[in-house]
């Protein structure tokens, strides 16, 4: 059975940037460490941005399962023979550094992505299709952004990142995106809502961890359920979106207040332009949204509102989190045979949903 792990990582290291032109060096983010590091509890390291700091994760060898010259892609065939290992044909790999925004100024902010997408597509690029990227736009600056898209879409990329609450000062159905989605369509390209922030949180990391759940998770249901009401998809008919390591438990209670707010707000004006919205039996197939689920989640249950043909998985691999699943393959399997859900799901779920995800 071949497998396409739809939600994978790397770690950002000092190579990330050695893709910066001249003129942007100036914006080069450095490393430094605590002044006063404890010498009982984990190192600690940062990147500084734009005179901020932002996490730079130092991680375990074991408790990650991963090797450094992988989670840093500092050697390609080092990724190639774990994924040997598990058994993954495909990995789709998407950014740790860049989850949460770093910095308020569109100079800086595209300086770092270019460089970031000219990195992963030339490390992809020695992967011979086995690792694919996905873009991050500079939406600070929209004639950036679909610049990077055009570069992205000619270099191995398979999707776009986005985030769903505000990003580039804008929540997700504004008109001020609707360029960047009508160009990401153009590319076949799809939106992908990955657990993070658009919104540059500079607090201590210990405060983070106080809004966490609002931050991340809460953010990429958001980004689903904004365009859903706002009737996005149906303005861009070839256009797919996916929510990214968010798990799939929400998707009920989104189907319900779709529907509510749809029916209620059926005889009020839209501020934004476009036919209004009409509910099908499966929201999220008819709208092309793709749901990345945990293995041990209800599936019985998201399955009768996502359906077997849009939930994907991934493994979050590299990084140790709630969401980290390397035997992913296994363990779905195992309850397909236990007879929780259909055998027919396990093929879809494990590569035929994310293949036309991402348009691989």
């Amino acid at each position: 059975m071949r497998i396409i792990d739809a939600d994978t990582h790397i770690d950002e290291t000092e190579d990330t940037w050695e893709f910066m032109e001249e003129s942007d060096l100036q914006f080069k983010p450095t490393t430094a460490y605590p002044p006063n590091r404890n010498p009982n509890m984990l190192p600690t390291r940062y990147w500084v941005i734009d005179g901020k700091r932002q996490l730079r994760f130092i991680r375990s060898d074991k408790d990650s399962g991963t090797l450094v010259e992988s989670r840093e892609l500092l050697d390609v065939q080092v990724r190639l023979k774990h994924m040997d290992e598990l058994g993954t044909d495909i990995q789709v790999i998407y950014p740790t550094l860049f989850l949460m925004e770093a910095t308020e100024r569109p100079e800086v902010s595209a300086a770092l992505r270019r460089s970031y997408n000219r990195w992963l597509a030339d490390r992809c690029g020695q992967a011979n299709g086995r690792l694919r990227w996905i873009c991050l736009p500079p939406l600070l600056d929209m004639d950036e952004t679909l610049k990077e898209l055009r570069f992205a879409k000619e270099h191995g990329a398979c999707g776009v990142l986005k985030k769903g609450d505000r990003e580039a000062g804008k929540w997700a159905a504004d008109p001020y995106f609707f360029p960047f989605y009508e160009e990401a369509e153009r590319l076949d390209l799809p939106i992908c809502f990955h657990t993070g922030s658009g919104i540059p949180d500079f607090s201590p990391a210990r405060e983070f961890t106080l809004g966490q759940f609002m931050r991340t998770k809460a953010a990429a249901v958001n980004g689903i359920q904004t365009l859903l009401v706002n009737n996005i998809p149906t303005q861009y008919p070839k256009l797919r979106f996916g929510c990214i390591e968010a798990g799939a438990s929400w998707v009920s209670f989104v189907d319900y207040d779709v529907r509510r707010r749809v029916k209620s707000n059926a005889d009020r004006v839209s501020i934004l332009s476009g036919p209004k919205t009409v509910l099908a039996s499966n929201v999220f197939k008819e709208n092309r949204v793709y749901v990345t689920c945990q293995v041990d989640e209800d599936l019985p249950y998201i399955l009768k509102y996502v359906g077997e043909d849009n939930l994907i998985v991934g493994s979050d691999y590299t990084h140790r989190d709630p969401s980290m699943e390397l035997e992913f393959r296994k363990l779905l399997q195992q309850r397909a045979d236990e007879g929780e859900i259909p055998q027919s799901a396990v093929q879809k779920i494990l590569y035929d949903n994310p293949k036309t995800f991402y348009g691989l």
